[in-house]
């Protein structure tokens, strides 16, 4: 067994669990079934509770989605997390029926455009305090605070990310609302030790969420995940997990498991450590499937993604296939070939550039003709 430091976080109650403080590290995983259809959420909360979930986290957009989530609610005891979307002033509605609220600190500027995100996240932490539900600040690569952004190179991603939440910790703080925890993910492994370490060093006593956003599909989807969480928690940074795959809806279990396996071997010394992703192939990177996916082919458009690009293999190129509105826009910016999936188009773009919208049965080979373009032109 290897003995880990880990960091001295806080701990943080979210139902009848507790992160950080020395417990051990937390497992979650997300449901990828539409919010309103509750039947096929209760079975899949529960599938992901008996898999070991320790936390599970439902997206709602609307206040049907916040209905439903009250249905799903009285019809399961796991510890559920609300993903709030755009519109934060359904945090009201949702709040008795969960034990954590996580938002996007990029996400704020998407409602209420004249209102300052203070205000919001005043608005947020005063819920979380009268319904007794803990808090997480879920910054992602793919959707950081525009004002951040726009301070700093394109190239540099990683540090508007940081200090978006160093600025939203510091506002919490000063609301006297410490229950919670933060995440800082991207689809490079690289990156998210990067900034983890470098939040870490700032703000040791606050718990950390880990993952891969975007890792994509098993194996590689576990293999960049692993590398990350080796290396963080193999130095004590992380309270909680979650493994981010592109998988069925009848699969998400392995998620937890894949999350389970990984923290084992680390404690157990069964490590690849200091291994660096292979920066030199081919690179795809794929959302897990979850409740903002609006057409499930998504899922297998990924497989047939991979499949399609097995020839370019050794070629340093990364494709990202996001499968909603909300990530899939700006997440696809960082790939030399994107393709975000709507209900009925799947968008392809090169970079930033939009290339057009193409059905689902067409978008193959017109991503195939830019990827040869790509490697004829390398």
């Amino acid at each position: 067994m290897v003995d880990i430091k880990r960091n001295q976080t806080r701990g943080v109650k979210i139902g009848s669990v507790v992160i950080g403080n020395g417990n051990r590290i937390a497992v979650q995983s997300m449901t990828a079934t539409k919010t309103t259809d509750v039947e096929a959420t209760v079975a899949l909360v529960q599938l992901m509770h008996d898999a070991g979930a320790d936390v599970i986290r439902i997206a709602v957009d609307s206040k049907k989605d916040a209905a439903a989530l009250a249905e799903i609610r009285s019809q399961t005891t796991a510890n559920l997390s609300v993903d709030l979307q755009e519109n934060y002033r359904l945090a009201e509605i949702v709040a008795p029926h969960v034990d954590k609220i996580r938002y996007n600190p990029g996400h704020l500027y998407h409602h209420e455009t004249e209102k300052p995100w203070q205000d919001k996240v005043r608005f947020l932490a005063e819920i979380a305090k009268h319904h007794d539900c803990a808090m997480r600040v879920g910054v992602n690569c793919g959707s950081v605070d525009p004002e951040k952004k726009s301070k700093y190179d394109p190239s540099d991603s990683i540090t508007p990310m940081l200090e978006s939440a160093l600025e939203h910790c510091a506002f919490l703080d000063s609301l006297d609302f410490t229950r919670y925890c933060v995440s800082l993910k991207d689809s490079d492994p690289s990156k998210v030790v990067e900034v983890n370490q470098r939040f870490a060093a700032q703000r040791p006593e606050i718990p950390l969420h880990l993952g891969v956003t975007e890792a994509g599909m098993p194996p590689d989807g576990v293999i960049k995940t692993r590398i990350a969480f080796e290396q963080l928690i193999g130095k004590g940074i992380g309270d909680t997990v979650r493994v981010s795959l592109t998988v069925p809806n009848a699969r998400k279990g392995e998620e937890i498991a894949a999350g389970q396996g990984i923290i084992a071997d680390i404690y157990a010394g069964r490590v690849r450590s200091v291994v660096d992703f292979n920066s030199n192939s081919l690179n795809i990177i794929s959302c897990p499937s979850c409740s903002r996916v609006e057409n499930e082919a998504f899922v297998e458009l990924a497989e047939q993604v991979k499949s399609m690009t097995e020839y370019a293999k050794d070629h340093a190129i990364t494709i990202a296939v996001m499968g909603c509105r909300v990530n899939g826009p700006g997440e696809t910016d960082d790939a030399d070939l994107g393709l975000w999936c709507g209900p009925k188009v799947v968008n392809l773009k090169k970079g930033t550039v939009a290339l057009g919208a193409f059905a689902y049965d067409e978008i193959l080979p017109k991503l195939k003709q830019e990827l040869d373009i790509l490697i004829a032109n390398r």
